[in-house]
């Protein structure tokens, strides 16, 4: 990892190239650069109205996966209404995580300090600790499937305590898990029939599966992180299968346009949810469905002194899974693996390379 502790802030993604499992010829520096970075004012990404899925009958289902399929085909990305999802519940999210990371002391937080459960790295990431390689202004807490009082959470007896800083957090985090894994199979059955494959090939293992479910605390911008060149968080691509981000309040979220190298700044209305696919689904779609760059940077001035919340629900397959292309995607430019192995290889980029078993 010699190149991450010689550039930091200056490095490029290149640089960790041989952790990747799935085609990205991509460069991009990892911290954004006033003076390099280029933007994308035209390309619209797409809004899909999940509506025409739950009520449009057989003809709003496959209106549904054209649109959803054109979009995540086209850059990886879409923006998702219609999901039935109670919004109060995220307005509520930002209290509870700004109670989480600014009354909590974090001496209390660090006892939650991240561990590696299975493939994913669970558990209190301090900031600029969230990854070896960049110190990103963020603080984030992760929960897989493990730290909810929910069927299939493997656990021989779950216990609050153990995973969460207070009483009543995880009930309540638990209502928006839950909202979110209603949309899990209506999504990948509209991707997979978009793709010309059996829509309920992944109904089983997507079934109680697991998942990362991360609070994202950016504090107040402040004048020495400014000048210190950081990013609110590096230039990444998500290992899963997909992810779920309800749209944040405050600005910062920006997708890679591979076409032109130019950054788009993405940022729906509130209510809505921001999707997009990662490793997994590039893996077995053949690259179809890219797994697309993406960085949180930081707002215009006016907001610096504003905290930024968000809540991503990454969407995994349990460890023990097989990867491997799906039967409509053409001659395999990949080999099955082990999702855990898929998964532990890439991010040990982040996290050292002992992290992996192999």
């Amino acid at each position: 990892m010699e190149s991450s502790k010689e550039h930091g802030i200056e490095a490029v993604n290149q640089e960790f190239s041989r952790y990747e499992q799935v085609e990205k010829d991509q460069t991009y520096n990892l911290a954004e650069k006033e003076e390099l970075d280029q933007f994308d004012t035209e390309y619209e990404i797409k809004t899909c109205d999940m509506n025409l899925f739950f009520n449009g009958g057989e003809e709003g289902k496959r209106q549904f996966a054209k649109d959803l399929g054109e979009a995540l085909e086209g850059i990886g990305f879409a923006v998702l209404t219609g999901h039935g999802v109670d919004t109060r519940l995220y307005d509520e999210a930002e209290k509870k995580v700004t109670q989480i990371f600014e009354d909590i002391p974090r001496e209390d937080r660090m006892k939650f300090e991240a561990q590696r459960f299975g493939s994913v790295n669970q558990g209190y990431f301090p900031i600029k600790e969230t990854t070896i390689i960049h110190p990103d202004l963020v603080e984030g807490w992760v929960f897989c499937r493990r730290a909810f009082d929910l069927p299939g959470n493997r656990n021989a007896s779950f216990k609050e305590s153990d995973f969460w800083p207070g009483p009543g957090y995880e009930a309540f985090f638990r209502q928006i898990v839950e909202a979110h894994e209603g949309l899990i199979l209506p999504i990948m059955q509209s991707i997979l029939s978009h793709l010309g494959c059996d829509p309920h090939a992944y109904d089983q293992k997507l079934t109680k599966t697991n998942f990362g479910f991360r609070l994202n605390y950016y504090p107040p911008v402040s004048k020495q992180d400014d000048e210190s060149g950081a990013g609110r968080m590096l230039g990444h691509e998500d290992v899963d299968l997909f992810t779920i981000l309800p749209s944040s309040a405050v600005e910062g979220l920006q997708v890679l346009n591979r076409k032109n190298m130019k950054w788009i700044r993405l940022n729906p209305p509130k209510g809505s949810i921001i999707l997009n696919t990662g490793d997994y689904m590039q893996r077995i779609t053949n690259n179809r469905l890219p797994s697309t760059t993406h960085r949180v940077s930081k707002p215009r001035k006016p907001l610096y002194g504003k905290p930024r919340i968000s809540i991503p629900m990454a969407v995994y397959v349990w460890e023990e899974e097989i990867l491997e292309v799906l039967p409509c995607c053409g001659e395999p430019q990949y080999d099955p693996i082990k999702a855990e192995t898929f998964h532990t290889r890439i991010t040990s980029k982040y996290y050292g390379d002992d992290y992996t078993d192999e």
